[in-house]
Formats: structure tokens, C-alpha cells, sequence
């Protein structure tokens, strides 16, 4: 099956006071239709970085998407101009943004801000937008629709605008669907909710998701494939089984072993060493190098490029690499 998305060597940096930040580092992957890519990794390794480039939302200046391409459905929307791609936001790829408290207009209500995605995609009625939002808003477990679609942003909780940004997302039914920590403010019995709530939508609509989070179990229960990012790349990119179960990475095994278990007893929880490095500085070799148990003299030099482990089970590490001079980035 053909992926519906395919991101090939994205690469987006920031210049500020003259030095350049690569945050995002020569990114690639791909989803199919129906499918979900859980990405993970500790804050500031580029995720949401990744997820705002291929929206096309990078502020400018500092950001700038400077290679790569983003190929929805075989066009490269990187290449679109931006009329073009306000046609593509919210219809062809939609977005549940990581900040619900600011990513809500508090000059305009609830309801005027949803229906405004279905006039200008669907092109529906003012009334016939008002019933298709106060449907997807119960759909979200809001249990007054009719007084949230006349509310404002800022006289709502957190947990309720973030289903709000939900439903907002899915109202055009996507074809693709991006999720920066969809769950982050929300219960747990609404998380279960909300992720029921995405997995109908893949079902009825064949809607590729891209599901960003820092939770390991949310990315057990959504994702068939998983893609680990640090410093800006991706280090371990498998099936959900393979990361869980046998992951390579050091960093993808330090990720494993600081997430708290509800089997085999009290274990103290192992916390990874050091920081993520400061991508203003610039970078020799493996940037996991300095937190890693396993760093041998070459991590210094050179960054390996992703091996194939077996089976499509790809990793970043020198361990990995049978020719330790031709496979570098």
C-alpha cells in the first residue's frame, strides 16, 4: 500500500543572534492510510518541531524549513504556495495543537471558530455547520454543546478546550491527522475517550495518524509503527512490538526503563544521565554519546546513519553498524 504521507531528509533550523539550531535534522518517514506512527521523546528532541514543519506552521523569522519535502498523496506541499496550503490545513491534514490554553482565539466564540473550518472546507450553511459542530462537540463528551458553542476560550477549564481542539481537528474528517499530545490535560477516562474517539475515526474515514506524546502507553495502545527522535533526528524507527519489546537504542532503552510498570513488582525507576544537548552547540558525532553506558571512542567522531537491524527494524548506533566509515550521515 502506498503511504498517504511521506516525509524524506525534513530538515528545519532556527537563527537566533546568529547561530543556527537544527531542530529538526534530516527527518524521514512515512504513514499509510488507516495507519498510526507514534512519535516519542523527551522534550526538546524535536517532535513538535517536526509536526509544525510538516503543517507549515514554523514562525519565520527564527524557523525555516530549509530541505526536504512532504509529500501528501504524492505532492509536495512544501512546494504549495501558502493560499494553497491554507486549503490543505484543516481538510486534507488536520492538527490537535500541544497548547489548548493559547491555541484558541479568546475574541471569537467556540462556535464561531468551528463552524469557520466547515464553510470555508465543506462549504456548509451557517446551520448546517452549527449541527455538525454541536454533534462532534458531544462526540468530545461536552455535556452542554450548546452553552460551550456560545462560550468563550477563556471562560473554560484547560481539559475542556483541549476537547475542544479535538473536535475541531476532526470535524473536515482528515485524511491526515496529527496529534501533539492529544491526552496531556485530560482525565483518564476521558483520554480512553478521546483515543476511541480517533481509532473510530481511522475506521470510517481511513485517516493516517501521527500521534506525538510522551506517554509510552498511549503509543502501546494507538501505534503499528513507532519512531524514537533525540537531538533533532530519529534513532530507532520499528513496529510497536519491536520498540517494546526488544528495543536497540540505548536511548530508546532508558526511555523504557524511567516508565513505571504495573507488573513484576516495586523496581526503582532508572533515570537517563545528563540533558539533551544544546543544539546551538554544535554536535561531533552521536549526541547521546554523553549519557550513553555504552559510548565507545568512535561516538565522538562520527553520527551513524540509521541501520537496518533485520526486518525493517531501523537504529542509529555504532553497535549496529558492520562498516564503521561508510554508514554516516
Amino acid at each position: 500500500m502506498e503511504p498517504i504521507l511521506e516525509v524524506r531528509d525534513l530538515r528545519t533550523q532556527f537563527i537566533t543572534e546568529g547561530t543556527v539550531i537544527p531542530a529538526v535534522d534530516g527527518v524521514d518517514f512515512s504513514v499509510e492510510a488507516g495507519k498510526t506512527l507514534g512519535i516519542v521523546g523527551e522534550s526538546g528532541c524535536g517532535k513538535s518541531v517536526t509536526s509544525l514543519s510538516i503543517m507549515r506552521l514554523i514562525p519565520s523569522p527564527p524557523g525555516e524549513i530549509v530541505g526536504g519535502s512532504v509529500l501528501v498523496s504524492g505532492r509536495d506541499i512544501l512546494q504549495l504556495s501558502e493560499k494553497e496550503m491554507r486549503g490543505v490545513r484543516g481538510k486534507d491534514i488536520s492538527m490537535i495543537f500541544q497548547e489548548p490554553m493559547t491555541s484558541l482565539n479568546p475574541c471569537f466564540t467556540i462556535g464561531n471558530q468551528m463552524t469557520e473550518a466547515l464553510r470555508v472546507h465543506e462549504k456548509l450553511s451557517k446551520k448546517d455547520a452549527k449541527e455538525k459542530v454541536l454533534e462532534m462537540l458531544g462526540k468530545v463528551s461536552i455535556s452542554r454543546p450548546k452553552a460551550i458553542y456560545k462560550s468563550y476560550s477563556y471562560e473554560l477549564s484547560g481539559g475542556m478546550r483541549q476537547r475542544i481542539m479535538i473536535a475541531m481537528a476532526l470535524l473536515c474528517q482528515p485524511k491526515i491527522l496529527i496529534a501533539d499530545e492529544p491526552t496531556t490535560a485530560l482525565d483518564v477516562t476521558i483520554q480512553i475517550q478521546i483515543l476511541e474517539l480517533m481509532k473510530q475515526l481511522q475506521r470510517e474515514n481511513n485517516t493516517a495518524v501521527i500521534i506525538i506524546t510522551h506517554d509510552l502507553g498511549v503509543i502501546a495502545e494507538m501505534a503499528e509503527k513507532v519512531a524514537v527522535m533525540y537531538a533533532g533526528k530519529i534513532v530507532e524507527y520499528g513496529t510497536c512490538v519491536e520498540i517494546f519489546d526488544t528495543p536497540l537504542h540505548p536511548y530508546t532503552k532508558g526511555l523504557h526503563n524511567s516508565t513505571p510498570k504495573i507488573s513484576g513488582g516495586l523496581k526503582r525507576l532508572e533515570a537517563i544521565p545528563g540533558m539533551v544537548p544544546n543544539l546551538a552547540n554544535k554536535i561531533s558525532g552521536c549526541a547521546f554519546k554523553t549519557r550513553c553506558a555504552d559510548a565507545m571512542p568512535h561516538c565522538g567522531e562520527t553520527c551513524p546513519a540509521l541501520m537496518d537491524a533485520g526486518n525493517g527494524h531501523l537504529v542509529r548506533c555504532w553497535k549496529y553498524c558492520d562498516n564503521k566509515t561508510n554508514n554516516i550521515d
